[in-house]
């Protein structure tokens, strides 16, 4: 038989975490191939994702009404006859809604961190988790399991730093977290918030990417700015202002309803009076 992982493509980052030694008779080490009632199989409580959008489950479950289940899923015995869903829970929804009496699963035995690791591995190599989603799942993962930003990134194939920023989003406003989930912002623009400090700053930059539409390098800019917008300056003024500076030998700024004329000294000042008075 073909290995579980080569040939159900479970992905890479799942080989590391599914014992495979040739030298163990127990269970543990081989997977067995059958099938199952989908109402038995329950969801996995390491499931990272939240959300599962209707559409794309719509279509999937449409498929599989037609060509069944292609790729089976992964699960673990539980209690009293029933299973617990170790990764696939797409497909297990999708065979629910299209009616499907039997599917073809792999069953494995597997601790908790193998479970929660897996789960998130395929989640994560699928882009299919939010921001949110993710970085909750990285915290879970070290939070459970006693690890480091370092070893919590080996176990899902990803760089330190990666898993170093998603954590900071955790620290974003819940206001600004929601809008990543529901994708009123991207990961990029909660980044360019995150240099913003204080809660409140945050939020009102947050409303502002929203309400003017702000694409990354634009919220980019103003985060730059300490998340306001550059003002925008009159070609009028700046010309006025380019001409006062060079008649008075000095800086020269016009705002609403007062200009401002720079100078270093008493003597400057006295130079720069005349100037205007003669």
């Amino acid at each position: 038989m073909q290995s579980v992982n080569t040939r159900f493509g479970l992905g890479r980052g799942l080989d590391s975490l599914i014992p495979t030694s040739d030298n163990d008779d127990s269970t543990k080490s081989q997977p067995s191939e059958l099938t199952l009632d989908p109402n038995i199989i329950d969801p996995n409580p390491h499931q990272p994702r939240t959300s599962f959008d209707e559409a794309p489950l719509a279509e999937l479950a449409a498929s599989i009404r037609e060509y069944g289940v292609l790729q089976p899923l992964l699960v673990t015995k539980a209690e009293n006859g029933r299973y617990q869903l170790i990764a696939g829970e797409r497909r297990l929804r999708a065979a629910k809604l299209a009616g499907l009496k039997n599917v073809p699963v792999i069953l494995r035995t597997l601790d908790e961190q193998q479970k929660l690791e897996i789960a998130i591995i395929e989640n994560i190599q699928r882009e299919n988790l939010n921001p949110v989603e993710a970085a909750l799942s990285y915290r879970r993962l070290m939070d459970e399991f006693n690890l480091t930003q370092e070893d919590a990134a080996k176990k899902v194939g990803k760089a330190r730093s990666t898993v170093a920023n998603a954590l900071r989003i955790l620290s974003l406003p819940a206001e600004i977290k929601q809008g990543l989930i529901s994708g009123k912002i991207t990961e990029g623009h909660a980044r360019s918030i995150l240099a913003i400090e204080g809660r409140e700053a945050q939020l009102s930059f947050y409303n502002n990417i929203i309400s003017e539409g702000l694409n990354v390098r634009q919220t980019e800019v103003q985060a730059q700015n300490g998340g306001k917008a550059r003002a925008k300056v009159d070609p009028d003024v700046r010309n006025a202002e380019k001409k006062l500076s060079e008649k008075l030998g000095t800086k020269v700024k016009i705002k609403p309803k007062h200009i401002v004329i720079e100078y270093y000294s008493v003597e400057d000042l006295d130079r720069i009076y005349k100037a205007i008075t003669e």
